[in-house]
């Protein structure tokens, strides 16, 4: 399908059409490497190979592509789950240890395609303990501490990741419904919208007490925002109509620095709060006769 382009050099442009967002600002590189997806292929041939072997080695060929096949699953799963607990400041530790059992299912797969070569128990097991050493080796473990959780309300932080998923959701839906439109350049501009909203995002999971203060914005505001990029994009899909491509354009501005200023508010905040604790504590101290010398900052 052909995508209509513009710019500020474009025919139709105008200087508002410069986007200022860096091109890669915060990009996301998908966990899920070849490396991973590779692993998708050794239970293929395992199976045609086994055509021939009789009923109990073409059962046995099953299993194990059945176990490697599960085992790619979950690495991908695993990997993903680890890629979001690293991205964050604050974040729990994956309630499922998918690369774990990834490896094991990755032994027992090797230890049952051993067997058909080669009966018995020490070879296969030899063979199943090695592939999973290597799959753990390559691959790595799943986090298994909780970060950041020190002092945190459990019951808060639950609450902040359900409006945290919801927030998230319709930031993918909105990138989705903005591919119907066509348009490169205000997919930028939504992308450069979306990066203020995960920011606010990531300060509320920081700090789960500022939930209250951007609950709004991370649910009634996002909503109009993926509705009305829902409604752009069918009528501009339709009509590339330059009226609702501005008025559009002009509500991601918006939103952006609505977004910001409210990202800015409660950092802002959360140092106040900091400063009002180290204040208590000082004069904790002076009344039990320690004192501290007084830093300029």
């Amino acid at each position: 399908m052909a995508k209509k382009f513009g710019g500020k050099f474009s025919p139709d442009g105008t200087e508002s059409d410069l986007d200022t967002t860096p091109a890669y600002a915060k990009a996301r590189v998908n966990p899920v490497g070849a490396r991973a997806n590779v692993l998708f292929i050794p239970a293929i041939p395992m199976v045609f190979l086994a055509l021939n072997d009789g009923a109990i080695g073409l059962s046995v060929a099953l299993a194990s592509a059945a176990a490697l096949t599960g085992a790619a699953f979950l690495l991908r799963g695993g990997l993903q789950a680890e890629a979001a607990f690293m991205e964050r400041k604050v974040a729990r530790k994956p309630a499922i240890p998918r690369k774990i059992f990834s490896s094991v299912l990755t032994g027992v797969g090797i230890a049952l395609a051993a067997y058909r070569s080669e009966p018995g128990l020490v070879a296969p097991l030899l063979y199943g303990a090695a592939a999973m050493g290597l799959h753990i080796a390559a691959f790595g473990i799943d986090p298994l501490r909780s970060k950041g959780m020190e002092g945190v309300d459990t019951y808060q932080q639950d609450r902040v990741a359900r409006v945290v998923d919801e927030a998230e959701a319709r930031l993918e839906e909105m990138s989705d419904a903005m591919l119907r439109a066509g348009d490169r350049h205000m997919e930028r501009r939504l992308a450069g919208f979306q990066i203020k909203a995960r920011e606010l995002i990531r300060t509320v999971e920081e700090d789960p007490r500022d939930l209250t203060a951007a609950r709004k914005y991370l649910g009634v505001y996002l909503l109009g925002a993926r509705d009305a990029t829902v409604k752009f994009a069918d009528i501009y899909s339709r009509t590339e109509d330059p009226k609702a491509r501005e008025d559009y354009a002009s509500l991601l501005d918006d939103l952006s620095a609505g977004f910001d200023a409210r990202t800015s508010k409660l950092l802002l905040d959360d140092r106040s709060d900091l400063n009002i604790e180290i204040d208590v504590l000082r004069d904790r101290l002076k009344r039990e006769g320690v004192t501290i010398p007084s830093t300029n900052s």
